[in-house]
């Protein structure tokens, strides 16, 4: 079957077939980060040397503790900010791809044996197929869920 005639909102309809890609919605990405975090870093550190020079000598330690803080919130901030689920549904096969932490996960299922559920009060969508079950829409607000389920449902009819 063909899904050219289909309407989706939340997908991309291919030649090869529906393809779904979530991502956390990031408004900084690493490189703007670290560049930010560099120029607090210059910033800090000239006061703190500043006031190390006039004689307040505990400013540059909580200053570097800061900086110290401010670092670990940055690399768990870039570590997650390209976290992503990518679904496709191509030539009867369904293709999960979870991408956390740069750490990937695939899981293929065969579109004709997969239910695709909800979860009770718009829990993440979940997947199954001979005893393997993926929960899917994570980077979705809650509201959309529904509709992502049913993109789903329509594209596994249809695949």
């Amino acid at each position: 079957m063909s899904h050219t005639g289909t309407a989706y909102k939340m997908a991309t309809v291919s030649d090869e077939g529906v393809h779904w890609v979530l991502r956390r919605n990031c408004s900084v990405t690493p490189v703007q980060m670290g560049q930010a975090f560099g120029l607090l870093s210059v910033l800090s550190l000239t006061v703190a040397g500043f006031f190390w020079f006039q004689g307040a000598v505990l400013v540059l330690p909580f200053a570097v503790l800061e900086l110290t803080g401010l670092a670990t919130a940055f690399l768990v901030y870039a570590r997650h900010a390209s976290d992503s689920e990518r679904i496709s549904v191509c030539g009867g096969e369904l293709l999960v791809e979870i991408e956390t932490a740069g750490q990937t996960e695939r899981c293929a299922m065969h579109s004709a044996w997969t239910r695709v559920e909800m979860g009770a009060e718009r829990q993440l969508v979940q997947l199954s197929s001979a005893g393997a079950t993926v929960l899917v829409g994570r980077f979705v607000r809650t509201d959309l869920r529904p509709l992502l389920a049913r993109e789903l449902r329509q594209a596994l009819r249809a695949g």
